[in-house]
């Protein structure tokens, strides 16, 4: 099979489907429509367009803190402290590229998660981004608070340079994301394929072994990802690095602990860095994996709703 027509199946595939048909209502949906022909939404982002415009925080701000999701240490944020090392050992996020083959048995765990709403671009070009004083009076979060504390995280991260040969943005809607996506692949829109992670959001993925099962590149070097980080609406890191720096691959796990049940089995989309010599040594995944910068690559899932694109191939 093609590696750009299993993207296309990745994301049809993606859990929540029910929502995928309600956010054609919304703009983004469809602007996705118009621009992307052929490639449907993943149901983890429509949903998080129609919670946008059907419960926009704008309108009605949400006290709630965010959970731990491991994507502070993911994308360009390499230069910045993240989560504490044992909170992100214990997700499994990070593996070694020799985990990339059948048979492969690691211990993985994804919490729940309840993502903030993609605002839609109208709300998004009028909302506090860049000033974090402006973000806290607006979304009414507390001084000291860990709301606080993420705020302050993703703006710092989305303000840092790029690493060498790195190109990189913040998006705070998805139109923007998308288009940042194709410039830094010099391509059209419409070239653009789509692959997201699939773990459902409210359950996550349960603590155990699992076993790779299935392996499929995603083929090329160029990869454009995108991450999700804490912060009042939806605010993605998109960057792409040097050529042939990146591998991506769906991988299929299949959980060794089910009892008298069906095993877990999920498709996880996985990027591997082939060059960590930019990246800071305090970095958690060197510590998690006994690794060091410039050393052997590092590889790690994409969490739920966080998106990878690359480029269609001409014969697709």
């Amino acid at each position: 099979m093609h590696p750009s027509a299993l993207l296309l199946i990745m994301v049809a595939a993606i859990a929540a489907p029910a929502c995928a048909t309600t956010a054609v209502t919304t703009p983004a949906a469809r602007f996705w429509e118009e621009n992307l022909p052929g490639t449907p939404m993943p149901p983890t982002i429509a949903e998080l367009v129609q919670k946008g415009t059907d419960h926009s925080p704008l309108k009605q701000p949400s006290s709630s803190p965010q959970v731990y999701q491991p994507d502070a240490c993911l994308g360009y944020s390499y230069r910045i402290t993240c989560s504490p090392s044992a909170a992100v050992a214990a997700t499994g996020v990070f593996f070694r590229q020799e985990n990339v083959a059948l048979g492969s048995v690691m211990t993985v765990h994804f919490p729940p998660v309840d993502l903030p709403a993609i605002l839609p671009r109208a709300d998004a070009e009028k909302a506090p981004f860049a000033n974090v004083s402006d973000v806290l009076a607006t979304f009414s979060i507390a001084s000291g608070s860990t709301r606080e504390s993420n705020v302050r995280t993703t703006i710092r991260a989305c303000q840092a340079p790029p690493l060498a040969g790195e190109r990189k943005t913040c998006a705070t809607s998805l139109e923007g994301g998308v288009r940042a996506a194709a410039r830094m692949l010099g391509t059209s829109v419409a070239r653009l394929s789509v692959a997201a992670s699939a773990l459902t959001p409210r359950e996550g993925l349960p603590r155990q072994e699992y076993e790779v099962v299935a392996v499929a590149p995603l083929g090329g070097g160029r990869h454009v990802t995108c991450h999700d980080d804490p912060f009042p609406y939806a605010v993605y890191r998109c960057h792409m690095e040097k050529e042939a720096s990146t591998e991506a691959y769906v991988l299929t796990l299949r959980g060794l602990q089910y009892g008298s049940g069906a095993p877990v089995v999920v498709d996880m989309v996985t990027v591997c860095h082939l060059d960590t010599s930019n990246w800071s040594s305090a970095h958690p995944a060197f510590e998690t994996l006994n690794l060091r910068p410039g050393g052997a690559p590092v590889c790690h899932f994409m969490p739920y709703a966080d998106l990878l694109f690359t480029e269609k191939a001409a014969n697709a």
